[in-house]
């Protein structure tokens, strides 16, 4: 038994004094297996994480999030923010680094003219959005995939039983959404062109914005691609792809560049500032400049931390090729999953794109069997549950690592039926989407 006896008793004092205990889903401890699950960490370095009691892992997990592209604690990424602090990081004038920023982002996507910057992903699709549709005087947005918190998205749920829950997340209650908003947000799935099609036919007149990640789980298709632009350029729509998740893991930009999608506005965040907060919306010329007919603008925005990290973060990750080595380390992964798995006859599900792997396990009580991976995985030293996001930092021998130690957990779950799975238990069963923590 792991003794995280600190840990735990933060995460008793965090419920009373965090609603939710943390301030993003992702990282709360009843997605994993509360009362096993570390929650907090100390330190951390490359791809390792000591917690609050000093037990030490390797983070075969989600990365930051998604966030630390190159791994904690990066030495260049690092010495860059250093020297920005010790200059000085805000003051009354602007910092130079965004100008250079902006260069870059562009250069990066030569479609695009002008840059905004943020500092998180949900604001940034936000400003994004606000953009959109003071370029085109049109409220309605049709979207697929996940792209935050704000009213704007969480309106697909006003009035409906869970529509966000059908599409992506279960139990995301528009509670404190104004009820005006109905019917302003269609979700569409991705990659089903005739959904989209039947959105535009009953709402064209009124459809402003479309929304779209170039991959969540699998590969856009070339109709898909092209039907979603031909569309928006019939209705007259801004086409928005969020590069949040998916910016910076199979080149250094934007995935649609590799799937050959042409946005009019393409938002970034997560991987740009390798875990500092910078978040990046870029677009055409033409609509960018609606921006100065709305208010959009925030005082950290322009802090300098945000514009030296994300530099820092792409010139080490165009000069490395980063990219591919993350497609590398994924694919073996996935691969290793798989084999493992029916070499101990496990029933699994592989999917996600490579870079941002997951795998869930297709029994009856499948998230039984999550909380006891996540368990044993924790016991051999392992920070792992049943997703792997790639960073620079892994190398091949942390995979080798993690994929013998997945070969004992899946042989030993093998001789377990259920009922023996949930005694051996040491935290709670893992839970799905989104639901109260008390």
């Amino acid at each position: 038994m792991i003794n995280i006896k600190k840990s735990l008793a933060l995460q008793k004092k965090a419920k009373k004094l965090i609603p939710g205990m943390t301030q993003l889903l992702s990282k709360r401890p009843d997605l994993y297996s509360e009362g096993i699950w570390p929650a907090y960490f100390d330190k951390a370095n490359g791809c390792e994480i000591w917690d609050l009691d000093g037990n030490h892992y390797i983070d075969m997990s989600i990365g930051g999030i998604g966030a630390n592209v190159l791994g904690y604690v990066d030495e260049d990424v690092n010495k860059a923010v250093i020297e920005a602090v010790q200059k000085g990081n805000s003051t009354s004038l602007n910092c130079l680094e965004e100008v250079e920023l902006a260069e870059l982002m562009c250069e990066l996507h030569p479609w695009a003219g002008k840059c905004r910057f943020a500092r998180t992903g949900g604001e940034a699709m936000a400003v994004a959005v606000r953009i959109a549709r003071a370029s085109t005087g049109k409220d309605k947005i049709a979207f697929c995939g996940y792209h935050g918190w704000h009213d704007w998205y969480l309106a697909a749920n006003v009035g409906t039983e869970n529509a966000l829950g059908e599409h992506l997340i279960a139990g995301l209650k528009p509670t404190g959404v104004p009820k005006a908003l109905k019917g302003t947000a269609l979700p569409f799935s991705f990659n089903q062109l005739e959904e989209l099609q039947n959105i535009a036919s009953e709402h064209g007149s009124d459809l402003g914005v479309i929304v779209m990640e170039p991959i969540r789980n699998v590969e856009p298709t070339r109709e898909f691609i092209d039907g979603v632009r031909k569309i928006a350029d019939e209705v007259g729509a801004v086409l928005i792809v969020d590069e949040i998740s998916a910016g910076f893991r199979y080149n250094t930009g934007g995935a649609h560049l590799k799937f050959g999608i042409q946005p009019d506005i393409a938002v970034f965040s997560k991987a740009l500032g390798n875990g500092y907060p910078v978040a990046a919306v870029i677009g055409k010329d033409s609509i960018m400049d609606a921006a100065q007919d709305s208010f959009i603008s925030s005082t950290y925005w322009t802090e300098r931390i945000g514009s030296v990290a994300a530099l820092a973060t792409i010139k080490k990750h165009r000069r490395l090729d980063v990219g591919s080595y993350l497609l590398n380390l994924g694919l073996t992964v996935q691969k290793g999953w798989q084999s493992r798995a029916e070499k101990n006859g496990i029933a699994i599900h592989v999917g996600g794109f490579p870079q941002m792997a997951h795998f869930s396990f297709e029994v009856d009580e499948p998230l039984v069997y999550k909380a006891y991976f996540i368990q044993e995985m924790l016991l051999k030293g392992f920070l792992a549950s049943t997703s792997f996001y790639s960073m620079y930092a892994h190398k091949m021998s942390h995979i080798e690592l993690y994929l013998n130690a997945v070969d004992e957990v899946f042989a030993n779950m093998s001789s377990l039926n259920t009922d023996q799975i949930k005694e051996k238990l040491l935290g709670k069963v893992s839970v799905a989407g989104f639901k109260r923590l008390n």
